[in-house]
């Protein structure tokens, strides 16, 4: 070798250790980033767009440090823009410490770009639409507001989906800009639709995969619409829920076809795969009055081609029985619903009476609309029963059973309009029920009945909700005596009054209520979520079931825990009624939204 060659590679050795020094001896690590002088939104928005905060917890050279806080303005300023304010002010320092580096960004926003002129409409036919007109004019932003781009998207997108809702397929834009002048802080929104023509209903055609479990000539009788009126999205959504409703399929898929539209008439298609066609059910039960027990449940979903439906329910407790017959057939005339015949088999042998009772009812149910559910039926009761604090303790001496036969027409009215069926934290919901009959015609005493039940929601804040509960029930009657207790009100119990056993409060015959006239409750709850599955709740509940005017008005207050189960709120709760100092605790677990 050379006698160069040696010197040469350690000088070249030398230069790269003195490089390696001076790289590693300029790193820095990145501690925090902090931002002042924006709002919440604005300042979120900035950081997930900084690639600073990527680099925290991180070593990085003094070069590649100075290059992210240079890239910082551009980053910020960008990220600011969505929100309107293209001109702000922003100060960028470093603060090193033996523990890194600390990088505080201010940010002063400055005025806003406005929206000076808004040229926003649609061209054609849907022009004239009067509820596309409705929607223009709820546009945002609009002239003299904040440009912000999120609800700009937000209102340009709510227009072009509204266009194809109501049959505009061949909407498109004919001008979509918008120019924003910097220096006068000014916005100009150019945007326009063609609208072309609107399309109209077509011919719906049902198929069912892999194999067909009811007539699609049945199914035809959901299409409230004729072929040739027009085009509205509402219309496919509300077969949607007709369909749900029946419970005959697992999916539902339903497509209208404007590419495959003649004479302005657009083709819908509706896909459907069978569920399983029967459902069985089991479980165990307690009660503290009727004892353990087993639940059997059997229904068959579709019977026949025709869309009937079967059901059997067996609910076997040590001291209460109920064996549940129905048969359902499908109603569409004048309101999607159901012509429904049961009867019910109940025995109950407790510690305070002894009845058997045999009901037949008939009704037909209609769904109104979306909020307004109706039923009218016509029941058939035979009851008989007897008081055990009426029995003499002879067991020689038959038992006194008392007998009533009542035949009556029912109406009830379901009412829900909430957010959310689930868990619902805006809205109210509550029924009223309508029942009567008269002595002579199938009763053995003349009687009319009026109950009515509301629950309202109120979200407060994102975890909290207030629920109001109220109840109020009334028997004109001369013959309370010759009323059955099926027929009575009572009070108390988990879905009444909290602190008071089922059945409780009302007129008493030992220790026990034989039911009453009236009934009137009321329930004030307040639930907070320590997250999105848990929370707790406290509350108070009021109210009494009686004859006359004098109420013996009870009230009980309790707590409770609260989930979030997939099939709706689960509740138990620890109560005591405030009413007398040795009133005991009671326990209570319910499960479902109260309407």
């Amino acid at each position: 070798m050379p006698p160069a060659l040696p010197r040469i590679a350690a000088a070249a050795a030398l230069l790269f250790v003195l490089l390696f020094a001076s790289a590693t001896a300029g790193a820095a690590t990145v501690r925090s980033v902090e931002i002042h002088g924006l709002d919440d939104g604005m300042t979120e928005n900035v950081r997930v767009s900084l690639s600073l905060v990527e680099a925290i917890g991180k070593d990085v050279t003094g070069r590649r440090l100075g290059y992210l806080v240079r890239e910082a303005d551009d980053e910020a300023r960008e990220a600011l823009e969505p929100f309107g304010y293209y001109s702000p002010e922003i100060t960028v320092e470093r603060n090193r410490t033996d523990g890194g580096t600390d990088v505080v960004i201010t940010i002063q926003p400055g005025e806003p770009v406005r929206v000076r002129d808004a040229d926003v409409a649609i061209l054609g036919e849907g022009g004239r639409d009067r509820y596309l007109r409705q929607d223009l004019g709820k546009f945002r932003p609009d002239t003299g507001d904040v440009f912000n781009h999120a609800l700009y998207e937000a209102s340009k997108t709510r227009i072009t989906r509204r266009l194809a809702e109501r049959g505009y397929f061949d909407a498109d834009f004919a001008s979509h800009r918008v120019e924003v002048t910097r220096a006068e802080n000014a916005a100009d929104i150019d945007l326009v639709w063609t609208s072309g023509a609107r399309y109209d209903m077509g011919a719906t055609t049902f198929t069912q995969s892999p194999k067909q479990v009811v007539g699609n000539r049945l199914l035809q009788k959901l299409v409230y619409w004729e072929e040739g009126q027009y085009y509205h999205q509402g219309r496919l959504d509300r077969l949607r829920q007709s369909l749900i409703a029946l419970d005959y399929f697992s999916r539902i898929d339903i497509q209208p076809q404007p590419d495959q539209a003649v004479d302005g008439r657009v083709p819908v298609q509706v896909a459907l795969t069978p569920a399983k066609r029967d459902v069985y059910t089991a479980g165990l039960s307690y009660g503290t009055e009727s004892g353990p027990g087993v639940r059997f449940g059997l229904e068959r979903r579709y019977v026949n081609q025709r869309g009937h439906k079967a059901l059997t329910q067996l609910d076997y407790a040590q001291k209460r029985k109920t064996l549940t017959l129905q048969y359902r057939i499908p109603a569409f005339a004048w309101l999607d619903g159901w012509y429904t015949a049961s009867l019910q088999f109940a025995d109950e042998q407790t510690d305070y009476i002894d009845s058997r009772r045999v009901e037949f009812v008939a009704s037909r149910s209609g769904q109104y609309n979306r909020h307004l559910n109706l039923v009218a039926s016509l029941h058939v009761l035979r009851e008989r029963w007897a008081y055990v604090a009426e029995d003499d303790n002879n067991p020689d001496t038959p038992t006194a059973y008392r007998f009533a036969t009542f035949a009556f027409p029912a109406l009830r009215a379901e009412y829900i309009d909430v957010d959310d069926k689930l868990f619902p934290r805006r809205g109210i919901g509550g029924s009223v029920m309508l029942r009567g009959g008269a002595e002579g015609a199938g009763s053995d005493a003349s009687f009319a009945q009026v109950h009515a039940r509301a629950s309202w929601f109120k979200g407060l804040g994102e975890r909290n909700r207030l629920i109001v509960r109220g109840e109020i029930g009334h028997t004109f009657t001369d013959a309370l005596t010759a009323m059955p207790p099926s027929l009575r009100f009572y009070a108390g119990g988990d879905r009444s009054i909290r602190g008071y056993e089922w059945r409780e409060v009302g007129p008493r015959l030992g220790d026990f209520s034989i039911g009453a006239k009236n009934v009137v409750t009321a329930s004030g709850e307040f639930e907070h979520y320590f997250n999105d599955s848990w929370g707790g709740a406290v509350f108070v509940d009021s109210g009494s079931a009686f004859d006359g005017t004098d109420a013996d008005w009870r009230t009980g207050v309790g707590v409770g825990v609260r989930w979030k189960s997939p099939v709706g709120p689960l509740r138990f709760d620890i109560a005591r009624g405030l009413d007398h100092p040795d009133s005991p605790f009671t326990i209570g677990l319910s499960i479902g939204a109260e309407f």
